[in-house]
């Protein structure tokens, strides 16, 4: 008889402990936090590769902080659905270094704009090297990953200076990363800044760009990347479309780009031909 008390001792323990774990897993538990909604979820993808010299470095960054403070944006930012944009900035250089990015911010207002752009302008420089394009726009997309944030639009927005550097190892390549964009639906704009390639522009917008609405922005050198990164921001934000309006769709990687023109350096839009070119306002 002990023996058989102590069996049934054990077996009342053990029904008990199963109620209590059973009765835990049916106790709800906190609500999944909501994802917060935007109208643009823009990833800045900023060249630090060795043909970048600091002073050029400090005008893509200043830049950056400066067009996001512009009251044009503020407006194309509080014109939309939503009212809102998320926004984060990664810099790239060599394909085989690990990338540096920075926090989310979502911008609805002055003050919101003012925090990214303090925090832009002390974007610290830590790596250098090649210029790892492919790799440096995969992991401005890995960003947007799990980020608790959902845009009507996903952006990456890549400035850069020269050609991706021929691989010395097994790295991810512009081929890789724009199939990714396209798979993902994200869509990848370029800013080609031309002081060392006068053709850059060509190169990023056939083997850079891809998505919806996707376009390439020039600056002639870095002292035009203010003005020229503005007028891209604004682009995204409003989501403009193509100046073409042709019947049939082109593919989506092949739509208008800008390039400036004259000693004013006023940008004209430029199209494949057979685009009508329109002057911007």
């Amino acid at each position: 008889m002990p023996g058989r008390v102590t069996v049934l001792a054990m077996r009342t323990g053990l029904i008990a402990v199963a109620a209590v774990v059973l009765g835990a897993s049916l106790v709800p538990g906190p609500p999944a936090r909501a994802e917060t909604r935007v109208d643009l979820e823009l990833v800045l993808a900023i060249d630090a590769s060795a043909s970048v010299d600091p002073g050029e470095f400090s005008l893509q960054v200043g830049g950056v902080a400066s067009a996001i403070r512009d009251r044009d944006v503020l407006d194309a930012i509080a014109s939309g659905p939503i009212g809102r944009i998320a926004i984060a900035a990664i810099v790239w250089a060599d394909a085989s270094l690990p990338k540096h990015a920075g926090d989310w911010h979502v911008i609805e207002g002055p003050s919101d704009a003012e925090t990214f752009a303090r925090h832009i302008e002390a974007f610290p420089r830590l790596i250098s090297g090649g210029t790892g394009l492919g790799s440096g726009i995969a992991e401005a997309m890995r960003l947007m990953e799990r980020n608790g944030i959902s845009g009507v639009r996903r952006v990456v927005d890549v400035s850069g200076d020269g050609i991706e550097t021929p691989p010395r190892e097994n790295v991810l390549l512009l081929a890789d990363a724009r199939g990714m964009a396209l798979g993902r639906g994200i869509t990848v704009n370029g800013l080609a800044i031309l002081n060392d390639v006068p053709d850059l522009d060509d190169y990023y917008r056939d083997e850079v760009i891809v998505g919806a609405h996707a376009f390439v922005m020039v600056a002639r050198d870095y002292d035009d990347f203010a003005e020229a990164f503005r007028r891209k921001l604004l682009r995204e934000i409003e989501e403009r479309p193509p100046v073409s309006r042709r019947e049939r769709g082109d593919p989506p990687d092949e739509t208008v780009y800008l390039r400036p023109r004259g000693p004013a350096r006023e940008p004209i839009l430029v199209g494949r031909t057979g685009d009508s070119i329109d002057r911007p306002e």
